[in-house]
């Protein structure tokens, strides 16, 4: 048992240290990007499946609520939260059209949007990165693996470089917290 604790501990150190080794100046531009969705009255939205699913709610929440210090709340949306929603396009036009049809009713230019994709392949989070990429808006993915199909079409991605989808997920729960620290320091508001 020991032996799995220092080995998942050793692979999240190095997945770490090569965050910080090649992607610190493409999570600064991220988070750079998304601050100015917001001072332009963007809504930053955010989805993903099972495990990504619940990041996408979770840094929704961070930025709607408060990350590190009381403030303004921030326009921020998960595209998971509404189960009505969910099932009924899951049932009228297909699961793959979950996302792509929530931000054909509800994005605008000025957003952003942020695909969660361990294995950068889920169909309807493909689907909801090319609706945005037609309407204009910024499309970011925090994906895993290689990348799959969703770093082609993104404008901006941040890859974790690993098979294992628990240590990808953690990464990418990570830079979720690294980009809302940014955001709050970045826009400076109370």
């Amino acid at each position: 048992m020991e032996d799995i604790i220092r080995s998942a501990c050793k692979e999240h150190n190095v997945l770490t240290n090569n965050l910080l080794e090649n992607q610190t100046k493409k999570i600064s531009e991220i988070a750079k990007i998304i601050s100015n969705s917001i001072i332009t009255g963007g809504t930053i939205y955010w989805f993903g499946n099972g495990g990504s699913a619940s990041d996408s709610q979770h840094l929704a929440a961070e930025l709607i609520g408060r990350f590190n210090k009381n403030r303004i709340p921030l326009k921020s949306l998960s595209l998971n939260s509404d189960t009505s929603v969910i099932t009924c396009i899951a049932n009228d036009f297909g699961y793959d059209q979950i996302f792509s049809r929530q931000i054909e009713a509800l994005g605008i230019k000025e957003d952003v949007v942020i695909g969660i994709s361990t294995s950068g392949n889920s169909k309807n989070v493909i689907n909801g990165i090319k609706k945005s990429n037609e309407l204009g808006i910024t499309t970011i993915g925090l994906l895993g693996k290689n990348g799959g199909v969703l770093k082609d079409i993104v404008n901006y991605s941040i890859i974790i470089n690993s098979m294992n989808t628990g240590r990808i997920q953690e990464l990418h729960i990570f830079i979720g917290h690294l980009l809302c620290e940014l955001i709050e320091k970045e826009l400076n508001i109370d």
